[in-house]
């Protein structure tokens, strides 16, 4: 038996957010790099953000041109690579912390490293499925031009997360987010990821015209820092997603300290969602 076959991805999925929603509070997504700081530092990096509060880890690929990340994640990436971090390794720490926790596990990376992994993307589907992730998120992949990843992904249960930005049009919003699995991720502002002071103005008229077109829950991420931020979504998001913000957090942090740190971090972002 694999470790998801109880529930499929998109069912881990909707099980996180509907738990967080039965709490009466925004579900937390935490976003970490596999490998960073260094190998040996993952697991309890990604054990800490699931004692904190955290529904859903999104754990990332390391890359060598990631185009959608800011400072902090290519900082974080080029450490991972320079330890020579795979998606296979990404793969088999999704099913550690997937067989310790019962976690929701998404694997975030661009489209070349899923592309060249062996037995190409069914063989990543299948090893994915099998070590229990919930499913992909890739920046550089167009809702458009995803049907080869989908042919691999939908027959084992794998949810690909499309990615919205404030500038989409109604017109590209109405044809391609009815579609959606699992949840929709929009983007807060124009630009790339990483900490920012403020959020753009415009997010929540951009969720309202997200959601004319799913009943999926929707995720807000680029530029989430703060508790404040965090705060400032609820009754506007059912989720948050925060990455740069956690690995400043850890990064600041003594050695021996940082998964006490990321714990405290993720734990202050839950309570500030809660409505």
């Amino acid at each position: 038996m694999t470790v998801g076959a109880a529930l499929s991805g998109t069912q881990r999925i909707a099980r996180a957010f509907a738990r967080a929603r039965e709490t009466k509070r925004l579900a937390i997504v935490v976003y970490l790099t596999v490998g960073y700081p260094d190998r040996a530092a993952t697991g309890a990096l990604v054990r800490a953000a699931l004692d904190g509060g955290a529904d859903v880890l999104e754990l990332g690929v390391p890359f060598s041109d990631p185009l959608a990340d800011g400072a902090t994640v290519q900082r974080a990436s080029e450490v991972a690579l320079h330890q020579g971090v795979t998606l296979a390794d990404c793969i088999a720490e999704a099913s550690t912390v997937v067989r310790e926790r019962d976690a929701t596990v998404l694997l975030m990376g661009y489209t070349n490293p899923f592309l060249r992994y062996r037995g190409g993307l069914r063989g990543f589907a299948a090893d994915a499925a099998q070590a229990g992730a919930a499913g992909i998120i890739v920046p550089d992949l167009p809702a458009e031009e995803a049907a080869e990843f989908d042919v691999a992904l939908d027959p084992e249960g794998l949810a690909r997360i499309d990615l919205y930005a404030p500038t989409t049009p109604d017109d590209r919003l109405s044809r391609l987010v009815p579609s959606a699995r699992g949840f929709v991720y929009c983007v807060s502002l124009t630009g790339i990821t990483g900490a920012r002071r403020a959020l753009g103005p415009d997010v929540a008229d951009f969720v309202g015209r997200v959601r004319r077109h799913t009943s999926l829950p929707i995720a807000v991420g680029f530029g989430i820092s703060t508790a404040e931020h965090v705060a400032s979504l609820r009754g506007i998001a059912d989720a948050v997603v925060v990455g740069s913000a956690a690995l400043d957090t850890v990064s600041a942090a003594p050695a021996d300290r940082r998964p006490e740190a990321l714990h405290g971090f993720v734990s202050a972002l839950v309570a500030a969602g809660k409505t």
